[in-house]
């Protein structure tokens, strides 16, 4: 639970700016001046439930009073809270709250990762065809996206669904728990299968072939669009004043690249955190199916314009890294662990590992997909295995990021630019620096998702004319990360020889052994969920 501390002392009058980031674990708030200095925040676990093996969900009220406690918590830091004039939402995507015509959840909120919609994904790709699904909506068949999580509460759920009357994104959902307005922006969106992302509109084509009414889905507005004032049993729930606008805000990643300046063609952004999502801008959308078939997507930020974008990542990357520190390193801090991995070198002894804890990493999508730890030996310690988790990650991002320039028919990015989390892990930056074999750029934010999130209620709320003024008057501090050319040539070697060959030589073994599983009595199959 957040710290509180006393109200911290401010100067001048001017307007005050909450960004709130609800993401996978954790939910952030922000309280920013106009030049984007951070005045105060805090922070509160995202409560989610397991209820069994490959499900992962969050109730909507849990959804709600988390941020409602980050919220009031950075206010509680601030002198004068009535100078905040505008906040916005940033969360997670595919990961929305089904209502009622009372607003109440109907259901809860499936998790991004969670893969019980593998049903329901194979029946829109039958109905559709994938790439047919791609030229509409940008995406690949993956279990993950929204309309595939709909899906499962109408066929599991009928009674429940029967009654729902709007499905909401979680940044959707929780601007509606504060202003009474419901609209969805395209960021979100486009995490859906319903959006027609050349056309920006929900697709009735891909609504209609999955006999899913329109109604369901939320109008469409562009990020920072102001929604309305915060209303009364919400200004008491999170301390904001009533004058206070509310406005439209987006997908965290995206969101983020905007904070960042790195939504435009030629740069690759990498928004780093639970996921590791690899970001470049395009001058329009791509039309290759293949970039879909390999498991890349498309999406599109509105914000004075439309910015399309292609996408892939890692479904783990400093999941993948807590997941070792809990089951493998007895929860020792980072500074130690980091502190042993950089005393190991490069190639951690021969230890290989792919984060792929989750789900495949494109180029290579698979549902099924398994990580695994390789070559190991007794001369392996602890600190080679956290290099090679690191060195996993970076080697998955990097393959990720060209595969998915070549398809886009995109040149390889002529610069690199890092934000969140794993930023404050300087041994992953230099591996990947050094894999990558150039530069990177550190964008200096205490969290750029939520600092995104705060630029967008400043053009809500009229602080700012537009896009290119909040970005030109909130400051980012920058730092480069330079490759070690040693490192560099070891590691191309690393990669091409090791790391890429060990995907499609263990998932036969891991496909042996999901069908092993599930056919054991009793067992804790990888389908039993479905």
């Amino acid at each position: 639970m957040s710290a509180s501390r006393a109200p911290r002392q401010l100067g001048g009058t001017g307007p005050l700016l909450v960004g709130v980031d609800a993401g996978t674990t954790n939910t952030k708030a922000i309280v920013v001046d106009g030049a984007g200095s951070v005045i105060a925040g805090a922070s509160e676990p995202t409560p989610i439930a397991y209820p069994q093996p490959e499900w992962a969900e969050y109730a909507g009220e849990s959804l709600w009073q988390s941020s409602a406690r980050a919220i009031r918590a950075a206010l509680h830091q601030v002198e004068q809270p009535d100078r905040v004039t505008g906040i916005t939402f940033a969360s997670m995507a595919e990961t929305a709250v089904p209502l009622d015509a009372a607003g109440q959840p109907t259901g809860p909120a499936i998790a991004w990762f969670d893969k019980r919609t593998r049903a329901e994904v194979a029946e829109i790709e039958r109905r559709i065809g994938a790439d047919r699904l791609f030229a509409i909506s940008g995406l690949a068949p993956n279990p993950i996206f929204g309309l595939c999580k709909l899906l499962w509460h109408r066929r599991h759920r009928p009674e429940a669904f029967a009654r729902t009357v709007k499905w909401l994104n979680v940044a959707d959902y929780l601007a509606w728990r504060l202003c009474g307005e419901m609209a969805t922006d395209y960021s979100l969106a486009c995490r859906t299968f319903a959006l027609d992302v050349g056309a920006l509109a929900w697709s009735r084509e891909v609504l209609d072939a999955m006999a899913v009414d329109p109604a369901l889905m939320a109008p469409l507005v562009a990020s920072g669009r102001r929604l309305g004032p915060v209303g009364a049993d919400a200004a008491v729930a999170t301390g904001l004043p009533r004058h206070c606008v509310v406005a439209v805000g987006g997908h965290d990643h995206a969101v983020g690249a905007l904070a960042a300046d790195a939504m435009r063609p030629g740069v690759l952004l990498s928004s780093t955190g639970t996921t590791e999502a690899q970001l470049m801008g395009i001058a329009a959308p791509a039309r290759d199916p293949a970039l879909g078939r390999a498991g890349f997507s498309q999406g599109v930020v509105v914000v004075d314009e439309p910015v399309w974008f292609v996408v892939g990542g890692l479904s783990t990357a400093g999941a993948a890294i807590d997941w070792f520190r809990r089951t493998m390193a007895g929860g020792a801090d980072y500074a130690t662990l980091i502190g042993e991995a950089a005393a190991t070198p490069p190639g951690s002894l021969g230890a290989g590992f792919l984060p792929q804890l989750r789900l495949g990493t494109p180029p290579h999508p698979d549902a099924y997909a398994r990580g695994a730890f390789f070559g190991l030996s007794t001369d392996v310690t602890r600190g080679c295995l956290f290099r090679a988790v690191l060195e996993g990650i970076a080697a998955d991002s990097q393959r990720c990021a060209l595969a998915m320039a070549a398809l886009a028919q995109a040149p390889p990015p002529a610069a690199v630019r890092v934000i969140g989390g794993l930023t404050r892990n300087p041994l992953y930056l230099r591996i990947k620096a050094s894999l990558s074999g150039q530069p990177i750029t550190v964008i200096e934010l205490p969290d750029a998702v939520a600092m995104g999130a705060a630029l967008l209620a400043g053009i809500g709320a009229g602080v700012y004319t537009g896009l290119a003024d909040g970005q030109e008057r909130m400051r980012r501090d920058e730092r480069v990360v330079s490759p070690d050319p040693a490192e560099h040539a070891f590691y191309e070697r690393f990669v091409n020889e090791v790391h890429a060959p060990a995907y499609p030589m263990l998932r036969p073994l891991h496909e042996a052994s999901r069908r092993l599983l599930a056919g054991s009595s009793g067992a804790a199959s990888p389908d039993a969920a479905r």
